[in-house]
């Protein structure tokens, strides 16, 4: 009975504990700080609608990974992803956006205002919402594809594949992405080398007989990379091949990841229309979700594009839908 009343106390306590400590009321949160966060910021504080925005784990994104930037306009010469992300912020800094660092841990769009608990402890009551959490790639757990991060390996074909023009490359995967980041990089590189784990592609047919009448396209079917190798920057990648049980290595400049991404967007999913992934669904041609009030941009609404410049596209539309949303409503 003793342990019974201890471990309902345990819960009680825990429950005590999960609670926000202290709370605020704003007019626009913005959740995330990529390029779709940071412009949002920057139209909604223009717009007077005083945002607040909290960074992420990541401040800056997926971008903060990335060495050089060169598709980006307003940037002839090219520019470092860190860079470019610290001029976002400051530009949005410089009309007011109350910049935040915290992570968006729960949410509540069950009625307005919406309710968006940062760091399990403070709570933010919002008008409008506009979720900016990006998508994370999915990689393949091997230390070195954190060593080589920007040094030759990279999750995205079009940001990085006009590095690698003339090079000999891999792409892992067997997908529709996949296939698509290879046809993608075949104009670019002398040869591209697809690692695929199964011994058939998961790709639309049309795509698979693109990709095998390629000339400089080589499948490596039942094939899995071990490792990535090099010095300073990739020239190589050991892979197993399952059908001799052999290991060899191949020699590359690039290794490129196409196995897909999870949109961040787990604690918004219980309100909003999301598809088989998890990519919040919007209104075509706008940022409107499911619920009024409640806007989506950038990579956690966008499974085709993927790119800086869209991203930030979309988070200028993000805060214009917000801002007149909350003039229509009178808030």
């Amino acid at each position: 009975m003793e342990l019974f009343k201890s471990m309902e106390s345990l819960h009680e306590d825990q429950e005590k504990d999960a609670k926000p400590d202290s709370s605020e009321k704003v007019r626009c949160i913005i959740i995330g700080s990529g390029p779709a966060g940071y412009t949002a910021a920057i139209y909604a504080a223009r717009a007077n609608l005083s945002p607040v925005l909290y960074e992420g784990l990541q401040p800056g994104g997926q971008l903060t990974t990335t060495t050089d930037v060169e598709n980006f306009p307003g940037y002839p010469d090219g520019v470092s992803g860190p860079v470019m992300m610290e001029d976002l912020k400051k530009q949005a800094a410089r009309f007011g956006t109350d910049i935040r660092w915290g992570l968006a841990t729960a949410a509540d769009l069950s009625a307005r205002p919406y309710r968006i608990t940062i760091d399990d402890r403070h709570l933010i009551e919002a008008d409008t919402v506009i979720i900016a959490t990006g998508a994370t790639a999915k990689y393949l757990g091997m230390e070195s594809e954190q060593k080589f991060m920007g040094h030759g390996v990279s999750a995205c074909a079009t940001c990085d594949g006009f590095f690698y023009k003339g090079m000999d490359v891999a792409v892992v995967g067997g997908g529709d992405s996949a296939c698509e980041e290879a046809l993608y990089l075949s104009g670019l590189c002398n040869k591209v080398y697809m690692i695929v784990r199964r011994n058939v592609f998961r790709a639309s047919k049309i795509l698979q007989e693109r990709v095998l009448k390629t000339e400089n396209i080589e499948v490596l079917f039942e094939h899995l990379p071990k490792e990535v190798v090099g010095d300073q920057n990739v020239d190589g990648v050991i892979v197993h091949n399952k059908k001799n049980g052999e290991d060899y290595k191949v020699e590359i400049q690039g290794f490129f990841l196409a196995i897909g991404h999870k949109p961040n967007s787990d604690i918004f999913a219980p309100y909003l229309d999301t598809d088989d992934v998890g990519y919040i669904q919007t209104t075509p041609g706008t940022s409107k979700t499911n619920l009024e009030g409640i806007f989506a941009c950038g990579d956690v609404q966008d499974a085709h594009y993927r790119q800086a410049v869209t991203a930030a596209g979309s988070g200028c539309m993000a805060a214009i839908d917000a801002e007149r949303y909350l003039s229509e409503k009178g808030l």
